[in-house]
């Protein structure tokens, strides 16, 4: 019973000394055989007092106990089992932790380039948008503003501009009091005229077609585009529209458009229109001034 306990049990694995490796023994006997059992490299009267060898449960002979070192094999087996239990590593956790569970990783931060990024693409589009609104606001005012009115009290008139054109200052020479224009491109003059009856209106505004017509047009050739009888504000008048044309590749052709309209204390008014060079939209605008005068 002892031999068999000692042949399955003992001895065990061989320890380093206390410098770290074996050292021979002083008494006789291996560090790794205690109790005198004998090993694979013991000496003969050891093994001779043993008295027998057990054959292993295989056949074949068994000359040292089970788990006896060899030579030339690791005699320190590293250790498996871990060195700390689940308790013990619970009882290292604060209360806290122990109750509510152990911290979570914290997540992780963006990088300062996005960051950046994002900040600066919300700073344009912010921007973006009070522009814009600003744009909104000032195109709807502009919208919102009302038309300039002229009150040309020497001629007995008043007209409303178009968009876009201006009230200019008149040569006292000209004899014309006020005057509008849309940059250079087109202009109306308003003057008093003189006592004309109606059925003079046609031939008087001939005549000023004429005198105009040389003195600002100097056109090589110029066609009559309109001669009628027109009533403006309630007030009888007669019109006249030519236009210049020029011989030279320079000039290009330009408009002309001459009103004549009675006033109630017999007196008349001369509204005379110009545009250069000739465009349907500077025509458009000559005409709506004048037949929205009053």
């Amino acid at each position: 019973m002892d031999d068999e306990w000692t042949r399955r049990v003992w001895p065990p694995a061989e320890q380093p000394s206390g410098r770290g490796e074996a050292g021979p023994d002083t008494t006789g006997r291996g560090l790794t055989r205690p109790y005198g059992v004998p090993g694979a490299g013991g000496d003969a009267g050891a093994e001779g007092a043993s008295g027998r060898h057990r054959p292993a449960r295989d056949g074949r002979e068994r000359t040292a106990p089970y788990g006896a070192p060899v030579s030339g094999r690791a005699t320190a087996e590293p250790s498996v089992w871990p060195l700390t239990s689940p308790g013990e590593e619970e009882d290292e956790l604060p209360p806290a932790a122990r109750r509510y569970g152990a911290p979570a990783t914290p997540p992780r931060r963006m990088p300062r380039w996005l960051g950046r990024l994002l900040v600066g693409g919300l700073a344009l589009a912010c921007s973006a948008a009070v522009i814009g609104a600003v744009v909104v606001t000032v195109l709807n005012r502009a919208e919102r503003v009302p038309p300039t009115v002229i009150h040309d009290q020497v001629a007995g008139v008043a007209y409303t501009l178009p968009p876009e054109w201006r009230e200019g200052v008149v040569a006292p020479v000209s004899g014309f009091t006020t005057v509008a224009a849309r940059g250079d491109s087109a202009t109306v003059m308003a003057r008093p005229g003189d006592p004309v009856d109606p059925p003079g209106l046609r031939s008087e505004v001939i005549d000023l077609s004429d005198l105009y017509a040389r003195l600002l047009l100097h056109g090589d050739k110029v066609e009559v585009l309109d001669d009628r009888a027109v009533t403006v504000g309630g007030r009888p008048g007669h019109t006249r529209a030519v236009r210049a044309e020029y011989s030279d590749v320079v000039n290009e052709p330009a408009f002309m458009r001459v009103t004549l309209l009675t006033r109630s204390d017999g007196g008349s008014t001369v509204l005379l229109g110009l545009a250069h060079p000739d465009q349907p939209r500077s025509r458009a605008e000559i005409e709506g001034l004048m037949w929205g005068a009053r």
